[in-house]
């Protein structure tokens, strides 16, 4: 829960391609610009020798050094280096990726003339107090709770990640939500103004990384999830690298040249197909132009929105698997749903919204809110209700969207929560030993059948006959999908509960609590940067106000003389002191004005003595 005097508690989606930060105020959610005028920021860090660029400024620059510019590091979060998704990823991506501790996949960026190694929940940390600065700036006050959405798949690994992104970034993570359900909350609120009863809802969301569908019943202001499915490693990006590995086979069959290991070309040619994939969703055909993509080389070339559909047709009838399965497991029928929801950006793809519309036999869908923005929409509005600046009566019932297990002693793994099941949920079972006299049991956990999330021992049982212990293994998972286990020997007491350590790609204690600290030197950097640049530019704006000043008729030649020379000498040091701190401008600038000021103020006391001081206005 939000604390007294920590201000509003806001909602953030923390897209793979874009991020949103929104607000509950004045009785409805304020999505949130930045100083760009921008409501949904690029989800971009770049790294320069002088500074530290997020989001906006850091998409600019991937042109310029597409090696240290940083994105879609939702798609590593909470990920091995040696899984096959990330393996597949690093193929496409010109920054470098390399194994850290325990498999961890690693950034690499040159940051001041020296390589960094980041986590994925540290360049998510950056984001994260981006958003928050944003809505600091906003609000006029302090942000410190926030609710920040995830892609309904994600697993318990990538849920732990991201709220670790949120302690590395200085905030109160009150809850993790599904991104699919806070946009449920957009939908519900924005209907409960017209409408009344059970309504049955499928939430379509296939934005720039991740894929989700869930489906709830909503009414009077109660949200259940029935049933969740998804892929969290299918969204626009893997549109626009059918279309870059496309292009980039037509260049080399044109000019026979591979430009496959080239990181500024291939960056030039996946800015421009992420161009042309949003024009084909309203033109039936469109050009691909980089000018100089290779060696001088220009590329032009078209693709028809039939080609695109080609390249990318399996992708989109996976969606619609996907929407099959989550009605099977909400033992729903397709004719039973009411409304058909579209969120994300990918939701516009003309070709996804017929295969949809087609499934539900030419329904049509509701684009009644804004797919970038209704996630975030939903977060905030969860945080409203979490921190009490909300009233409306909302219930939120999620579900988990893997099943959960322990290995038992014959290698197989025993389901504890079905998949689907209603969060928060607590599931016990009873176990014991299976070989005589044993004095310690593995608890092995697992999500589906294969994937390992943690293990711990539960030690000192007291000597027995195989079978006679009474073990209770109790699995925990609470609201924001994040497991608890724990084990207890009922005869000793004896008790013990896992751990997700960083044998599993997790972040130990002290690596955050680093990171932490790594986070205010980098804000300490970014303040004196900006001060810098302050000075800087407060430096060159009196310099040349003084020269338009001094072109009056009425100043001596002499004096006109003595400041525009002084005036070159300042603007040739400024540009060789390009990289100068901030006490040199201001020293600088106490010169610049020693000269200029007692000039200035001289003719203004002769206008005054010599016609009664400057005319009055009218």
């Amino acid at each position: 829960m939000a604390g007294k005097g920590e201000g509003p508690a806001i909602g953030i989606d923390l897209g793979t391609k874009y991020c949103c930060v929104a607000v509950w105020q004045h009785d409805h959610v304020e999505i949130i610009s930045n100083d760009f005028g921008s409501r949904t920021m690029p989800s971009y860090v770049a790294f320069t020798d002088t500074e530290r660029l997020i989001v906006d400024a850091a998409m600019y620059q991937v042109a310029l050094d597409p090696i240290n510019t940083v994105f879609d590091a939702k798609r590593l979060i909470g990920r091995r280096f040696s899984d096959s998704s990330v393996q597949e990823d690093m193929k496409q991506w010109p920054f470098k990726v390399v194994p850290g501790p325990s498999d961890r996949p690693m950034i690499v960026a040159n940051y001041k003339g020296e390589d960094k190694h980041f986590a994925a929940e540290e360049i998510s940390s950056m984001l994260l107090i981006k958003m928050k600065e944003v809505a600091e700036a906003f609000l006029g006050s302090t942000v410190k709770n926030v609710v920040v959405s995830v892609p309904a798949y994600f697993s318990d690994s990538q849920r732990q990640a991201t709220k670790d992104a949120g302690v590395i970034a200085g905030l109160n993570v009150m809850r993790i939500i599904n991104e699919p359900t806070a946009a449920a909350i957009a939908y519900g609120l924005d209907k409960n103004k017209t409408s009344t009863g059970e309504k049955n809802v499928l939430v379509f969301d296939l934005g720039g990384g991740t894929f989700d569908v869930s489906l709830l019943t909503i009414e009077e202001g109660i949200f259940e999830v029935k049933a969740t499915a998804g892929d969290t490693h299918l969204g626009g990006v893997d549109f626009d690298n059918r279309m870059v590995n496309h292009f980039v086979q037509e260049f080399n069959r044109k000019n026979k040249k591979d430009i496959s290991g080239n990181p500024r070309a291939l960056a030039k040619l996946r800015t421009a197909c992420e161009k042309a994939k949003r024009a084909l969703s309203s033109a039936a055909q469109t050009t691909i132009a980089v000018e100089s993509l290779y060696e001088g080389i220009d590329f032009y070339t078209a693709i028809t929105r039939a080609d695109f559909e080609e390249m990318n047709m399996d992708l989109f009838r996976k969606c619609m698997m996907a929407v099959k399965n989550c009605l099977i497991d909400a033992k729903m029928d397709k004719s039973s749903v009411d409304d058909v929801v579209l969120v994300g950006g990918s939701t516009r793809i003309p070709k996804v919204q017929q295969l949809l519309q087609e499934f539900f036999n030419g329904k049509k869908l509701c684009k009644n809110i804004n797919p970038d923005e209704a996630v975030a929409y939903g977060a905030a509005a969860q945080a409203a209700i979490l921190s009490g600046e909300m009233f409306q009566d909302v219930l939120l019932l999620d579900v988990n969207p893997m099943s959960l297990g322990l290995e038992t002693g014959d290698g197989v793994v025993k389901e504890m929560i079905k998949r689907n099941t209603t969060l928060p949920t607590i599931k016990g079972c009873a176990f014991s030993t299976y070989s005589d006299n044993q004095s310690s049991l593995l608890i092995q956990v697992y999500e589906g059948d294969s994937n390992l999330l943690g293990k711990f021992e539960l030690s000192s049982i007291s000597p027995a006959p195989r079978g006679v212990p009474q073990i209770t293994v109790r699995f925990d998972m609470d609201a924001n999908g994040i497991l608890n286990v724990s084990a207890e020997d009922k005869a000793t007491g004896q008790k013990n509960k896992i751990t997700i350590t960083t044998d599993k790609g997790r972040l130990s204690k002290e690596e955050i609590e680093k990171m932490v600290q790594e986070t205010e030197k980098y804000k300490l950097e970014d303040e004196g940067h900006k001060k810098k640049l302050e000075a800087k530019n407060a430096l060159e704006k009196y310099a040349y106000n003084m020269k338009n000043t001094v072109r009056d008729e009425k100043y001596a030649q002499e004096d006109k003389k003595k400041i525009n020379d002084a005036i070159e000498q300042t603007i040739s040091w400024l540009d060789d002191k390009q990289l100068a701190q901030a006490e040199e401008f201001d020293e600088k600038m106490k010169e610049l004005e020693s000269i200029c000021n007692p000039i200035i103020a001289k003719m203004y006391q002769g206008v005054a003595g010599g016609d009664g001081g400057p005319p009055m206005d009218e």
